[in-house]
């Protein structure tokens, strides 16, 4: 019977539960207080990880964030060894994922079509 879900995927889940939770608590860096890791993307052999992020204010300037990620990086990547029973700990590259920024443009894009619609209604 095979498995539900690859050694990759399951690897991947733990490292971004386990990014997040040390971003959280164990970073001191003021860039990074409003950003939520959202997905992970590993390599086939593990070397690299493509950590894609999001920030709650979806209209910010992602640029001090990913450099903040890029500085700390050093630093997650070796409480990421201790964390994760793994033999080889993989890069960490950043990503900004503006999606929520997107979804956010086309709602009030939606909007403003139907509140255009109601009023061609209207007359």
């Amino acid at each position: 019977m095979p498995r539900e879900f690859s050694r990759n995927q399951r690897l991947g889940n733990q490292v971004l539960r386990t990014l997040n939770e040390l971003l959280r608590f164990e970073t001191k860096d003021p860039r990074l207080q409003m950003v939520s890791l959202n997905s992970i993307e590993l390599s086939r052999d593990l070397s690299v990880a493509r950590v894609h992020f999001s920030m709650l204010d979806p209209q910010g300037d992602p640029a001090p964030v990913l450099e903040g990620l890029q500085r700390a990086s050093g630093f997650l990547r070796s409480r990421l060894g201790r964390e994760v029973k793994i033999r080889h700990v993989p890069e960490l590259r950043f990503s900004h994922d503006d999606s929520a920024a997107e979804a956010q443009r086309i709602s009030s894009l939606i909007d403003a079509a139907l509140d255009s619609g109601s009023k061609n209604e209207k007359q």
